[in-house]
């Protein structure tokens, strides 16, 4: 098993986040992948690798993201700090937002203030910009790519150790902690190399909005997620079970939301309907948006799952042998991120 690594994601610390009407410290912190680092230390699990300097990463992100998003990512922080000096010193949080749909908006004529061009790209106030966002997030996407490209070249699976998270970041916006969708990047690149048929099984607390949209309209890409019910949990507008995809892509997406509070047992049970799934649609490569914060620690989600239950998830997923990729996305139990991590990791490799 590869393991590519980001060692620029500590240029993105957050200061604080809106969460349920208030400014708090953010729950996305470095110590998460330190303590995934840490625990590879005590039990490797597979070679741990930087990407390479010479990856085709401009030309693999703009296949899966709009050239205006990321010409405003590569440049958000140096139009937050000329609008005051003072900037440097605050985190950039969007504030107004064109509501979609409504014809009182206009969306046609791009905005030239900056806190606007905040709002048009991000769909929540809980996703701090700052000055290392750009460079952490591009690092994290190089490392989705290199396990993509490990894969293509035979490996049987790869990790992508991506903080920030990928799987809320849509073609043309951030939310969610997100800000370049790993998994989309590294789906698309298999797909490039003349992969036919790709599943997504993203089992993240938290319904990937972002890589369901992307793929919508596809028959290649079949998008599977298990997650809270969006009636109730985060990110609200999207991950009911009537989405199944549209256009040519209709039939090739399947949400399975769950209450808040689901435990293991009943979570699993799902897992392995999903699976079937997945099998019965004869991918040629899997990708899974790994989310550990369906742990019963975690402070913003509601499932009960165990660190001794990622053992056996690691071994279900296995269980499809097929070539793999993994991105990695929430968990904020932060001490226990690291364990619960690798124990996915470990369960998969004992297959």
């Amino acid at each position: 098993m590869k393991i590519f690594s980001n060692q620029l994601h500590h240029l993105h610390k957050g200061r604080q986040e809106m969460f349920r009407g208030r400014l708090v410290d953010c729950h996305e912190v470095p110590q998460r992948l330190e303590h995934v680092l840490s625990e590879l230390e005590r039990r490797p699990v597979g070679e741990l690798l930087t990407p390479s300097g010479d990856l085709p990463l401009d030309e693999a992100l703009l296949r899966v993201h709009s050239p205006e998003y990321l010409t405003f990512l590569s440049t958000a922080w140096d139009e937050w700090v000329s609008l005051s000096p003072d900037n440097v010193s605050r985190d950039a949080l969007p504030s107004v937002w064109p509501l979609p749909g409504n014809q009182a908006f206009r969306t046609d004529r791009p905005p030239l203030n900056f806190a606007a061009k905040l709002g048009q790209y991000a769909f929540d106030a809980g996703t701090p910009l700052m000055s290392g966002s750009w460079t952490a997030a591009r690092e994290g996407a190089a490392c989705a790519l290199a396990a993509a490209q490990a894969v293509s070249k035979g490996e049987s699976s790869a990790v992508a150790l991506t903080r920030p998270p990928g799987h809320h970041a849509g073609k043309a916006y951030m939310g969610g902690y997100c800000f370049l969708n790993n998994a989309a990047i590294a789906a698309q690149h298999l797909s490039s190399q003349g992969l036919q048929r790709i599943a997504v099984m993203d089992i993240d607390y938290h319904h990937g909005n972002g890589t369901q949209a992307i793929f919508d309209e596809r028959s290649d890409v079949y998008t599977v997620s298990i997650h809270g019910d969006p009636q109730t949990e985060y990110p609200f507008f999207l991950g009911h079970a009537d989405e199944r995809g549209t256009g040519a892509g209709e039939g090739y997406n399947l949400n399975f939301p769950l209450p808040k509070g689901t435990a293991f047992e009943t979570w699993y049970d799902i897992l392995q309907k999903a699976l079937q799934v997945i099998a019965d649609f004869s991918p040629q490569a899997l990708l899974v948006p790994l989310g550990l914060d369906t742990y019963e620690g975690d402070p913003i989600s509601g499932f009960k799952l165990k660190s001794v239950h990622y053992l056996q998830v690691g071994r279900a997923l296995a269980s499809l042998r097929l070539p793999t990729v993994f991105t990695l996305e929430g968990g904020y139990a932060v001490a226990d991120f690291g364990r619960n991590t690798v124990n996915v990791l470990e369960g998969f490799q004992s297959i």
